[in-house]
């Protein structure tokens, strides 16, 4: 059987999949999980990704001062979360994926832009090199952002 006709029947239809929507598909899969340092960094990446910032995926020491551009976003959102985590003592009181990425896309707005290979290369990096155990959330923000470009691989 070809790659072709193991994807789902929605890939026929032309439409790619954005940054915006693979962060509401992680609110989606593991929107119950807490919000996680690795979560907060992923998270800013494919912001800045979204937003045309971090052009050299190589170069990581531009990372603060890209998140210093959107101190409203997704990424403050998540990292504020991630923070109170920390500081919470009870689950229920800690802030989910779910609660950050909901509304991912329209918090995007125009800044939203079709996930590429190279977008999932940064965001999947960036959380792993963020968690101790050098592992990415499965559901997570890096597993949607990569299942998105690999489903958009296939829609030229």
């Amino acid at each position: 059987m070809s790659c072709q006709e193991e994807r789902p029947p929605a890939v026929a239809d032309g439409t790619k999949i954005t940054i915006g929507e693979a962060l509401e598909a992680a609110a989606l899969s593991a929107g119950d999980q807490p919000v996680e340092p690795s979560d907060a960094a992923a998270i800013e990446a494919a912001e800045a990704r979204a937003a045309g910032r971090l052009q050299d995926d190589d170069d990581d020491d531009d990372d603060d001062a890209d998140a210093a551009a959107a101190p409203a976003g997704l990424a403050a959102r998540a990292r504020a979360a991630a923070d109170a985590n920390a500081r919470a003592e009870r689950d229920e009181d800690k802030t989910t994926l779910g609660d950050v990425l909901a509304d991912a896309a329209a918090k995007l707005g125009g800044a939203d832009k079709e996930v590429e290979r190279e977008d999932a290369v940064r965001v999947v990096g960036v959380e792993v090199r963020s968690k101790p155990d050098a592992a990415a959330r499965p559901g997570g923000v890096a597993a949607s952002i990569a299942a998105a470009a690999r489903l958009n691989r296939g829609r030229q």
